[in-house]
C-alpha cells in the first residue's frame, strides 16, 4: 500500500469497508463510559495504515506501561473512511476520544466549524505533563493555531527528501546526488533512457495526484508559489509560470518522468528500478530498501531561491465531547514530549514533531536527514481554510493540463481565478 499518510487510501477504499469507527462509539470510549476499575480507556482513530503503523502503536504501548491508569487503544481505517464518518460522529457527540481527522492540516477548520474539536490551550505549558507547543515547529504551531487557539498536536512530522538509485547513478557515472537545480535537471535528463516518448529508465518519477505534493517544491525552488502572503494567488506569477514552463517541458519532451502518475505509481516506479530519483518522505525508506533499491538520501537540490522542501505533518486532536477530556490532554502532552519524540524519531525514522532535541535524532541516520530539512521546510497551503479544494480544483489539474503540453500562462492563470475564489482574494 502506497504510504504517503495514505493518500490513495480514496482510491482503494470500497463502500463495503465503511464500519463503525470505533468500539464505543456513541459515548467517547468503552461501554462503561471509558473506565473500568479506576483505568481510563481512551479510544484513538487514525489512518495510519501504511507500514509505519507499527511505530505509532510500539509509541502507545510505552505509554500504556507507563501510565496504568490510562489506557489508549488506537484503531486505524483509511483516511477516506475516516473524512465520511468522523465529521458527524465528532459533531453528534460520538466517536473516538483522540483522532487524526487527515492527512491534511488544513481539515482542522471543518471540526472548529462544527465546535467538535477541543481547544488545547488550558493545557499548554513548560511543564512535565503540558503540552509544551513553544517547541514545535513553527509553521506547524501556526497551522494548528485558529484565532489564537491551539486545536491540535503534531501527530508526526515529516519533511521530503531526495531519494536516488546508488546503482543507477553510478552506471550513469554521476559520482554523487545533485546538489543544485542545474545539476537536479542535467542529472534527471542524463539518467533518462529511451526514445520514443517511452523510456526504459526514467530520471525521475513525479507524481500529480493522490499523493503529498512534488510539484510546489520546483516552483519554491525559484521564488515560485500557489498562494502569496496576501492570500492571493500566487501560481501564475511571473517565478511560478517560468519554474511550471521549465519542470512541465521537462516531462512533455524531456520524459524524464512519466506523466499523470498517482503516488502510488510514482513509488512503485522508484521501487521497481524504473526510475533514478524521486522527492519523498520518511515513511517511504523501508519500503525502497526491502524492494533491494541502493538507496541514496539527499537533501533537496538547491534552486535559485535557496533550500527549500515541503514539510508535511498529521494534525491529532480531542473530541470536545470526550467524557475525558483531561486524560486526554496528558496523553498528547507525553506524546509530544522529549523522551516519546526522541523514542518514535528512533523506531520510526520520521523526525521528531520538537525544534530542541538536537543531536538525539541522529540515533537514525535517516531520521537525521529528515530533521536536517527541517529549518528550511514549507508546509503546503498552510492555514488555508480551503485547502483541500484549492489542492483537488486548482492545482492539481493545473498541474496535469501542463504535463500534457498546455500553455501554462494560460492554464496558470485559469487556476488562479478557481484559487482567489477560495481563498476570498480582493485583488
Amino acid at each position: 500500500m502506497h504510504v504517503r499518510y495514505g493518500r490513495t487510501a480514496a482510491a482503494i477504499a470500497a463502500a463495503s469497508t465503511v464500519s463503525i469507527l470505533l468500539a464505543g462509539c456513541g459515548d467517547n470510549g468503552a461501554s462503561d463510559g471509558g473506565s473500568s476499575g479506576g483505568v481510563v480507556k481512551l479510544t484513538m482513530l487514525t489512518g495510519f495504515t501504511g507500514p509505519d503503523a507499527p511505530s505509532y502503536q510500539a509509541l502507545i504501548k510505552e505509554f500504556n506501561a507507563s501510565h496504568p491508569k490510562i489506557q489508549v487503544t488506537m484503531t486505524t481505517e483509511p483516511w477516506a473512511t475516516i473524512g465520511q464518518k468522523l465529521p458527524a460522529s465528532w459533531a453528534t457527540g460520538q466517536g473516538p476520544d483522540l483522532a487524526t481527522p487527515s492527512s491534511d492540516p488544513g481539515a482542522i477548520f471543518n471540526y472548529i466549524k462544527t465546535n467538535s474539536v477541543l481547544p488545547l490551550d488550558s493545557a499548554v505549558g513548560t511543564g512535565s505533563t503540558q503540552i509544551n507547543s513553544s517547541a514545535f515547529p513553527e509553521t506547524v504551531k501556526s497551522a494548528f493555531t485558529v484565532q489564537g487557539k491551539l486545536y491540535a498536536v503534531p501527530a508526526n512530522m515529516a519533511t521530503l527528501v531526495l531519494y536516488y538509485n546508488k546503482d543507477m547513478f553510478k552506471a550513469a557515472g554521476i559520482t554523487q546526488p545533485p546538489a543544485t537545480e542545474a545539476e537536479f535537471i542535467a542529472d534527471a535528463k542524463k539518467l533518462t533512457k529511451g526514445s520514443g516518448g517511452k523510456p526504459s529508465q526514467y530520471g525521475l518519477s513525479l507524481a500529480d495526484n493522490n499523493t503529498i505534493q512534488m510539484w510546489p517544491i520546483l516552483q519554491w525552488m525559484s521564488g515560485g508559489d500557489i498562494v502569496g502572503s496576501d492570500n492571493c494567488a500566487a501560481v501564475n506569477s511571473p517565478a511560478s509560470v517560468a519554474a511550471l514552463t521549465k519542470w512541465s517541458s521537462l516531462v512533455d519532451k524531456d520524459h524524464i518522468s512519466p506523466v499523470g502518475q498517482a503516488g502510488a505509481d510514482a513509488d512503485t516506479l522508484f521501487s521497481s528500478k524504473k526510475a533514478a530519483m524521486e522527492i519523498n518522505g520518511p515513511w517511504a525508506a523501508a519500503g525502497f530498501k526491502s524492494a533491494g533499491v541502493d538507496l541514496g538520501i539527499a537533501q533537496v537540490p538547491v534552486g535559485s531561491a535557496g533550500p527549500v522542501t515541503l514539510a508535511s505533518t498529521v494534525p491529532l486532536m480531542i473530541a470536545r465531547t470526550s467524557k475525558h477530556q483531561e486524560q486526554a490532554k496528558e496523553f498528547l502532552a507525553w506524546y509530544t514530549g522529549k523522551a516519546a519524540q526522541t523514542q518514535f524519531s528512533k523506531i520510526s525514522g520520521f523526525p521528531p514533531a520538537r525544534t530542541d532535541l538536537g543531536s538525539a535524532v541522529n540515533a537514525n541516520p535517516t531520521a537525521a536527514q529528515f530533521a536536517a530539512a527541517l529549518p528550511h521546510a514549507k508546509l503546503y497551503l498552510a492555514g488555508q481554510e480551503n485547502a483541500t479544494k484549492i489542492d483537488t480544483d486548482a492545482y492539481v489539474p493545473l498541474i496535469q493540463k501542463i504535463e500534457r503540453g498546455a500553455d501554462v500562462k494560460s492554464a496558470a492563470d485559469d487556476a488562479a481565478k478557481k484559487i482567489d475564489s477560495y481563498t476570498g482574494c480582493k485583488r
